[in-house]
């Protein structure tokens, strides 16, 4: 593609932050500290998780950098940076995760596949760029369109980033048409985080960023975008990130029959202490992350300090000096929120943290019971075990 490529080896790789865990040095994946996550609402890009499938994309002229963008009938349009610029600009508040979050977790109950991800494959940050809805105008698609005319129901993306799963094919998600056409969705063409121009592990320089879902459908590196009848047929929307039973292993499954994951549910982790953590006995302030797909708010965080028999009810907050109020106007409806509860600890004990967001889902207590052989979208009620004594702090 003109003046973007994707290298066949991992000698150009971009410089990281010292302090990221790496669960995967090629392709490079890695996560922050825990304790970095509830310092901060807007994770810092240097800290937010790193997910790739492949060696990083080269840019190499940036005037050059287009994406096609196809339709079922009529001629490909070609999309400059200049063109995108040119569209209103919408800064997003949006937490993106990766669907394999707390992987590690999940397989210490069964073996499961897939990257080991600890408590940080999640990260809030402010995307700038245009709406997809008003690029998708620019070749005749109405807003709030669920159909075209030749049938076109699904938008896919396409990456610049080869990688092995798709056979050193593009790596390509998609979502539907309805979902790409509402402005009230925010899926946005980004060519901003947190204010400067994308890094390149975080797709400089355009990724679309997806609000309320998995991370894995907010492509980077974007190399074309397709309106197409089905949905994408790649193969992490039909061979991966799908959620089964605990019934369901490598000799039975059956891809086709369970839909590409989208939303999230309602997840919480306290990130103030590590799982196995020794403090000295007094006052502990308990604090972490609470969030919820589909743009759903996060009416209530519990914490307890006796392992799930008693609870108390952590403040939660977002932006600074604006009290947060789940679905209120003045939230930012596809953010985490960060909860804080200061308790007493006097002796070793479990602390438990457990989320109910807006729609009144709650997490569920034992991960056995959402245990799946992709290890995904593991929600259990979180909890660390604190012994009390001399603190290793």
């Amino acid at each position: 593609m003109p003046g973007i490529k994707g290298p066949s080896d991992y000698s150009q790789e971009p410089p990281r932050h010292p302090s990221l865990l790496i669960n995967s040095k090629v392709p490079f994946n890695a996560e922050p500290p825990r304790s970095a996550l509830a310092s901060s609402y807007v994770t810092p890009v240097d800290l937010f998780y790193k997910r790739n499938h492949g060696p990083i994309p080269v840019v190499d002229d940036i005037e050059r950098y287009c994406v096609d963008i196809c339709s079922l009938i009529g001629t490909p349009k070609k999309l400059y940076m200049r063109d995108v610029r040119m569209l209103p600009k919408y800064n997003v508040t949006a937490t993106l995760q990766c669907a394999g979050n707390r992987r590690t977790a999940m397989s210490k109950t069964r073996k499961v596949r897939g990257v080991g991800w600890d408590v940080s494959a999640i990260g809030n940050a402010v995307w700038g760029g245009a709406k997809l809805a008003d690029v998708l105008e620019l070749i005749g698609i109405p807003k709030l369109t669920c159909s075209t005319q030749s049938g076109g129901k699904h938008v896919e993306f396409v990456s610049i980033d080869k990688c092995k799963e798709e056979n050193g094919g593009p790596y390509k998600a998609s979502i539907r048409l309805s979902q790409a056409t509402n402005p009230e969705a925010d899926v946005l063409l980004a060519y901003e985080m947190n204010g400067k121009p994308l890094n390149r592990d975080h797709g400089y320089p355009l990724r679309v960023i997806v609000p309320g879902v998995i991370g894995a459908r907010s492509v980077k590196w974007l190399d074309s975008i397709n309106i197409i009848a089905e949905e994408c047929q790649g193969f992490f929307m039909q061979k991966d990130y799908k959620m089964f039973p605990p019934s369901v292993d490598w000799d039975n499954i059956n891809w086709s029959t369970r839909r590409p994951q989208m939303d999230f549910p309602v997840q919480s982790v306290i990130c103030s202490l590590e799982d196995v953590q020794s403090i000295k006995p007094g006052k502990v302030t308990i604090s972490g992350y609470a969030v919820s797909g589909g743009g759903r708010g996060i009416e209530r965080v519990d914490v307890s300090i006796d392992g799930g028999k008693t609870w108390l009810e952590a403040s939660r907050s977002q932006k600074t000096g604006v009290p947060y109020i789940a679905d209120h106007v003045s939230s930012d409806k596809w953010a985490w929120v960060l909860f804080e509860v200061t308790v007493d600890i006097p002796y070793s004990t479990e602390i438990v943290a457990k989320a109910v967001d807006s729609a009144a889902n709650v997490q569920p207590e034992n991960v056995q019971d959402i245990w799946n052989l992709r290890g995904i979208l593991n929600t259990s009620w979180h909890r660390v075990q604190v012994r009390v004594g001399q603190s290793n702090m």
